[in-house]
Protein backbone atom coordinates (compact mmCIF):
# COMPACT_ATOMS: atom_id res chain seq x y z
CA UNK A 1 0.00 0.00 0.00
CA UNK A 2 2.60 2.23 -0.70
CA UNK A 3 0.84 4.03 -3.60
CA UNK A 4 -1.95 5.27 -0.71
CA UNK A 5 -1.02 8.64 0.94
CA UNK A 6 -1.63 8.59 4.87
CA UNK A 7 -3.08 11.70 5.67
CA UNK A 8 -0.08 13.85 7.51
CA UNK A 9 0.38 13.22 11.20
CA UNK A 10 -0.06 16.49 13.40
CA UNK A 11 3.53 16.59 14.75
CA UNK A 12 3.96 19.73 17.53
CA UNK A 13 7.20 20.71 18.23
CA UNK A 14 8.48 20.78 22.16
CA UNK A 15 10.24 23.74 21.75
CA UNK A 16 7.45 25.68 20.17
CA UNK A 17 4.76 24.56 22.81
CA UNK A 18 7.51 25.54 25.54
CA UNK A 19 8.08 29.11 23.66
CA UNK A 20 4.13 29.49 23.59
CA UNK A 21 3.34 28.69 27.12
CA UNK A 22 6.52 30.82 28.50
CA UNK A 23 5.15 33.54 26.18
CA UNK A 24 1.45 33.25 27.73
CA UNK A 25 2.70 32.70 31.18
CA UNK A 26 4.87 36.20 30.87
CA UNK A 27 1.86 37.96 29.43
CA UNK A 28 -0.50 37.19 32.28
CA UNK A 29 2.60 38.11 34.79
CA UNK A 30 2.63 41.42 33.39
CA UNK A 31 -0.84 41.74 33.66
CA UNK A 32 -0.90 41.04 37.09
CA UNK A 33 1.90 43.15 37.93
CA UNK A 34 0.02 46.00 36.17
CA UNK A 35 -3.29 45.83 38.29
CA UNK A 36 -1.44 44.86 41.27
CA UNK A 37 0.09 48.39 40.43
CA UNK A 38 -3.43 49.97 39.42
CA UNK A 39 -4.53 48.69 43.08
CA UNK A 40 -1.66 51.12 44.92
CA UNK A 41 -1.77 54.35 46.05
CA UNK A 42 0.60 55.02 42.58
CA UNK A 43 -1.44 53.54 40.65
CA UNK A 44 -3.02 55.43 37.37
CA UNK A 45 -5.77 54.55 34.33
CA UNK A 46 -2.70 53.67 32.63
CA UNK A 47 -1.74 50.81 34.67
CA UNK A 48 -5.49 49.63 34.72
CA UNK A 49 -5.37 49.87 30.63
CA UNK A 50 -1.69 47.80 31.05
CA UNK A 51 -3.59 45.34 32.97
CA UNK A 52 -6.18 44.46 30.54
CA UNK A 53 -4.18 44.59 27.41
CA UNK A 54 -1.79 41.50 28.64
CA UNK A 55 -4.47 39.06 28.43
CA UNK A 56 -5.14 40.01 25.17
CA UNK A 57 -1.03 39.57 24.31
CA UNK A 58 -1.19 35.99 25.94
CA UNK A 59 -4.44 35.32 24.19
CA UNK A 60 -2.94 36.51 20.71
CA UNK A 61 0.27 34.22 21.43
CA UNK A 62 -1.78 30.78 21.96
CA UNK A 63 -3.86 31.75 18.83
CA UNK A 64 -0.73 32.29 16.36
CA UNK A 65 0.32 29.24 17.88
CA UNK A 66 -3.07 27.71 17.02
CA UNK A 67 -2.85 28.90 13.61
CA UNK A 68 0.71 27.85 13.14
CA UNK A 69 0.09 24.42 13.50
CA UNK A 70 -3.09 24.48 11.71
CA UNK A 71 -1.89 25.96 8.24
CA UNK A 72 1.61 23.70 8.77
CA UNK A 73 -0.49 20.82 8.82
CA UNK A 74 -3.23 20.95 6.16
CA UNK A 75 -1.93 22.55 2.92
CA UNK A 76 -5.26 22.86 1.70
CA UNK A 77 -5.64 25.79 4.31
CA UNK A 78 -2.48 27.18 3.31
CA UNK A 79 -2.97 27.42 0.24
CA UNK A 80 -6.70 28.71 0.46
CA UNK A 81 -4.64 31.64 2.72
CA UNK A 82 -1.98 32.13 0.64
CA UNK A 83 -4.89 33.00 -2.52
CA UNK A 84 -6.66 34.85 -0.13
CA UNK A 85 -3.83 37.29 0.91
CA UNK A 86 -2.24 37.40 -2.23
CA UNK A 87 -2.03 41.18 -4.04
CA UNK A 88 -1.27 41.26 -7.65
CA UNK A 89 -1.63 44.98 -7.87
CA UNK A 90 -1.46 47.61 -5.95
CA UNK A 91 -4.64 49.71 -6.86
CA UNK A 92 -4.28 53.55 -8.31
CA UNK A 93 -4.54 56.00 -5.43
CA UNK A 94 -3.39 53.84 -2.62
CA UNK A 95 -0.03 55.01 -2.45
CA UNK A 96 1.48 58.64 -2.46
CA UNK A 97 2.19 59.90 -5.40
CA UNK A 98 6.46 60.25 -5.76
CA UNK A 99 8.18 63.98 -5.93
CA UNK A 100 9.81 64.51 -8.94
CA UNK A 101 13.04 66.33 -9.33
CA UNK A 102 13.93 67.22 -12.50
CA UNK A 103 17.33 66.19 -13.59
CA UNK A 104 20.65 68.86 -13.70
CA UNK A 105 20.40 68.18 -17.42
CA UNK A 106 17.20 69.36 -17.49
CA UNK A 107 17.99 72.19 -15.27
CA UNK A 108 20.94 73.62 -17.35
CA UNK A 109 18.72 73.71 -20.63
CA UNK A 110 16.15 75.47 -18.80
CA UNK A 111 16.60 79.58 -20.67
CA UNK A 112 16.64 81.78 -17.36
CA UNK A 113 15.07 84.81 -19.62
CA UNK A 114 11.99 82.66 -20.53
CA UNK A 115 11.16 81.75 -17.12
CA UNK A 116 8.49 83.75 -15.84
CA UNK A 117 8.91 83.09 -12.14
CA UNK A 118 12.53 83.99 -12.17
CA UNK A 119 11.88 87.04 -13.79
CA UNK A 120 9.35 87.92 -11.50
CA UNK A 121 11.37 87.14 -8.53
CA UNK A 122 14.40 89.24 -9.84
CA UNK A 123 12.15 91.82 -10.23
CA UNK A 124 10.84 92.14 -6.57
CA UNK A 125 14.59 91.84 -5.56
CA UNK A 126 15.38 94.89 -7.87
CA UNK A 127 12.35 96.79 -5.83
CA UNK A 128 13.51 96.01 -2.86
CA UNK A 129 16.96 97.02 -3.73
CA UNK A 130 15.58 100.38 -5.19
CA UNK A 131 13.53 100.89 -1.79
CA UNK A 132 16.84 100.77 0.44
CA UNK A 133 19.07 102.74 -1.66
CA UNK A 134 17.60 106.38 -0.47
CA UNK A 135 17.59 104.87 3.33
CA UNK A 136 21.65 103.81 2.86
CA UNK A 137 22.60 106.66 1.43
CA UNK A 138 21.56 109.30 3.98
CA UNK A 139 22.72 106.81 7.06
CA UNK A 140 25.84 106.56 5.24
CA UNK A 141 27.50 109.41 7.23
CA UNK A 142 26.01 107.27 10.90
CA UNK A 143 27.84 104.40 11.96
CA UNK A 144 25.86 101.80 12.22
CA UNK A 145 26.32 98.60 15.15
CA UNK A 146 25.35 96.11 11.86
CA UNK A 147 29.26 97.20 10.49
CA UNK A 148 29.53 97.76 7.12
CA UNK A 149 26.57 96.32 4.35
Amino acid sequence: MKGMSSPRRRTHRPALIVLTVVAAAACLALAWWQWTRFESASGTGQNLGYALQWPAFAVAVIYAYRRFVVLESDPEEARKVAEKSRVDEIPEGILPERPTTPSAAALADLDPRADKALIEYNRYLAELRAADAPESQSTDSTPSSKGTQ
